[in-house]
């Protein structure tokens, strides 16, 4: 399988949202009376759409208005949130530094260390509004951090990193064992991120209760340029949700595949489901809610990593509030606005009654698919040349 690309080297090729379409099926639904709702270990959310666990996206403001809307907003441990008991002054001096000056600015701000006692503080603050806290770390602290939170009441815990693999070798630390961890905390356990059907069957295999696929497809991400590293979406949660479906069959045991990054606007986010995705994890759409920290600009979770940065602040601006860009009513033409909206009314248009149907959506391969016919659009960058 693959295409030669030297002497003795293959190649599989792989695709990601924009060079694919979905075909409608023989029946159509109206899309009131679809079902998008998704499960994690018991836990439901009418809303699959997960705001990710990046500063300039989530606080616990936008926790609790994600959870008052029925989804989910994952709050970073390792974040200003955490390093800081006044968060706003910090948050106002990244959204005003020049491009020149951002990264070594993001970085000092960063070198604060994590002050254990907010970690409890913030998880009680989102648990005070009656919804669901769910928090992320890196592997390295996550036994720590996850005892922490674990006593503060958190919904789901949820450990990130850029590539993330069920053995982990190294000499100068102890490698999480997330066999272990998982029987540790009482709350649901997600992990990721991966890209590969070996990957993900893996980390299944460990007992975690949902995985996040993708590497370096977030719209503030720098890994794919500056690793090299990463699979295209539909390649990616198509490959994982195999090893979903493969695992299911053997054992009985359902474990969401969550697509991470490189989603948009509405159209991606459906792909992403017809790929194979149970729920969807969205960055950038998301820091451009009225409610978002991040002043209208968004920056990536490695950012500011003292040694290789693999993000950027980029300016996104503020289009609304979190309501509208979830439910609408949308005032913007380029699908950015009533994601859920548009959820809907795919499925009702390919004839699926729930997330599952979405995922047996025909997929084709359509590389002319946002140009065809749209030559005004193009000229005049309006509607989906923006």
């Amino acid at each position: 399988m693959g295409m030669w690309v030297g002497r003795g080297r293959k190649a599989r090729r792989c695709y990601g949202f924009d060079e694919i379409a979905l075909v409608p099926g023989t029946v159509t639904i109206n899309p009131a009376e679809v079902d998008t709702s998704w499960e994690i270990k018991g836990l439901k959310f009418k809303v699959p759409i997960l705001a990710a666990a990046m500063d300039g996206v989530v606080d616990t403001k936008f926790a609790i208005a994600m959870g008052r809307l029925g989804g989910i907003a994952v709050l970073n441990l390792e974040g200003i949130q955490t390093r800081y008991e006044n968060p706003e002054e910090v948050l106002d001096k990244i959204a005003k530094t020049s491009p020149e000056e951002d990264t070594e600015l993001i970085q000092s701000m960063y070198t604060e260390p994590v002050k254990e006692n907010l970690i409890g503080k913030r998880i009680e603050e989102i648990k005070a509004a009656g919804v669901p806290a769910v928090v992320s770390s890196i592997p390295q602290k996550a036994e720590r951090f996850g005892a922490i939170a674990q006593e503060a009441g958190v919904d789901i815990f949820v450990v990130q990193a850029t590539v993330t693999t069920a053995k982990h070798i190294s000499t100068e630390y102890e490698p999480l064992n997330f066999q272990k961890f998982c029987k540790q905390m009482n709350a649901p356990v997600i992990v990721g991120n991966c890209v590969t059907y070996e990957q993900a069957l893996e980390l299944m295999e460990t007992g975690v209760d949902a995985l996040l696929v993708g590497i370096g497809p977030g719209a503030a991400c720098t890994t794919r340029g500056v690793l090299g590293i990463g699979v295209p979406q539909v390649t990616a949660t198509a490959d994982c949700a195999a090893a979903r479906d493969s695992f299911y069959k053997r054992l009985r045991k359902y474990v969401p595949i969550i697509t991470d990054g490189g989603m948009n606007v509405g159209g991606d986010i459906c792909k992403a489901f017809a790929s194979g995705a149970d729920a969807v994890m969205v960055g950038s759409a998301f820091a451009r809610a009225e409610e978002a920290p991040g002043r209208g600009y968004h920056w990536g979770m490695a950012t500011p990593h003292v040694n290789l940065p693999r993000g950027t602040k980029i300016h996104v601006g503020t289009s609304g509030t979190l309501e509208q860009i979830l439910f609408g009513p949308a005032v913007h033409d380029d699908g950015s606005q009533n994601l859920m909206g548009a959820l809907q009314t795919a499925m009702g248009s390919l004839g699926a009654r729930d997330i599952r149907e979405m995922q047996l959506t025909e997929l084709i391969i359509a590389p002319a698919i946002k140009t065809e016919g749209k030559l005004f659009q193009t000229y005049q960058k309006v509607g989906m040349a923006r």
